[in-house]
């Protein structure tokens, strides 16, 4: 059974400027409802005002909230911020943390947006307003869900924002596989990186996540996962630099949920990023994963206990 989350606002009117497509976020939920795949469906409630600036400047999520985010801000995060869009990431920032709560239960859930790993403290980037990894994981540990929390970002891209937003924090650690190359040109410090070369295939990526993901789950000890799931390091992709294929994607998602449910973790996956001229070909990856990773967590009892 996927257990996804999913709110009509994701799929938010396209802003008038802007190059970022909306309307994969729809087509995601149409390829999970045509798969047949046993599903529940479950909407987020918005999150909390307070909850968003406990992680990023106050003013920034005031300006958000009144959709009057600077033009300077509006272009590092590559659309402008309309009433709709701040409904939007209010909704999806919510999903993240309902999909922690859902996989609390059930082992693992996903969220069918989010994943905005470039949000930064005062301003957002890379089609990213609000960061929901930073923010679900402050409120893991807050409400005393979780001791320690593990954010898995294996976006193509790095997740500077989430690195920056969790940096010299002892309970949340961040894992970023991405391409060495690709934005952003600046990168942030994660607790770890894993910096790959451009066109790494199936059999570079996982010997580099099998070589990580365990030694940093042991020496860490998490108590629970969050996972950035980005389909973009397909060979496919219209942003990415890495060549991995479907079955390379499938591997990486098997191996991710494996590793999380044999130690009895619970873990909830972000959509991230997928990029391409037709949309449909991006959400069936998108739709892919979310089932891949749900199969494997059937392999493994849910949790016995929660916080």
């Amino acid at each position: 059974m996927l257990h996804v989350v999913h709110h009509a606002d994701y799929m938010a009117p396209r802003p008038e400027r802007g190059s970022f497509r909306f309307d994969k976020y729809y087509l995601v939920m149409e390829e999970l409802r045509a798969s047949g795949a046993p599903m529940t469906e479950h909407a987020p409630e918005p999150m909390p005002r307070e909850w968003l600036e406990a992680v990023h400047c106050p003013d920034y999520v005031d300006e958000v909230f009144r959709a009057d985010v600077p033009r300077a801000k509006e272009r590092r995060i590559g659309f402008p911020v309309t009433p709709a869009i701040a409904s939007r990431v209010r909704h999806t920032n919510g999903g993240t943390w309902l999909a922690a709560q859902l996989a609390r239960v059930h082992g693992y859930a996903a969220n069918s947006a989010a994943g905005s790993h470039h949000a930064l403290h005062d301003t957002g980037a890379g089609y990213c307003v609000f960061n929901d990894l930073a923010v679900t994981a402050n409120r893991l540990v807050a409400q005393g869900h979780a001791a320690r929390v593990l954010i898995v970002d294996c976006d193509v891209h790095q997740g500077d924002g989430t690195a920056s937003l969790t940096a010299g924090r002892a309970d949340i650690f961040t894992l970023s596989l991405h391409a060495e190359k690709n934005f952003p040109v600046r990168k942030a410090r994660s607790s770890r990186d894993v910096a790959l070369p451009d066109g790494t295939d199936d059999d570079g990526y996982m010997a580099a996540l099998a070589r990580h993901l365990p030694q940093v789950m042991t020496e860490f000890g998490p108590d629970f996962v969050l996972y950035q799931a980005g389909v973009d390091p397909h060979v496919d992709d219209k942003l990415g630099r890495l060549g991995l294929t479907d079955a390379g994607l499938a591997m990486r998602d098997r191996f991710v949920v494996g590793e999380a449910r044999r130690r009895g973790l619970a873990i909830a996956s972000a959509l991230g990023g997928g990029y391409g001229d037709d949309p449909r070909v991006v959400a069936a990856r998108h739709a892919a994963s979310m089932l891949t990773m749900a199969a494997q967590n059937a392999a493994f009892p849910a949790p016995s206990a929660t916080k």
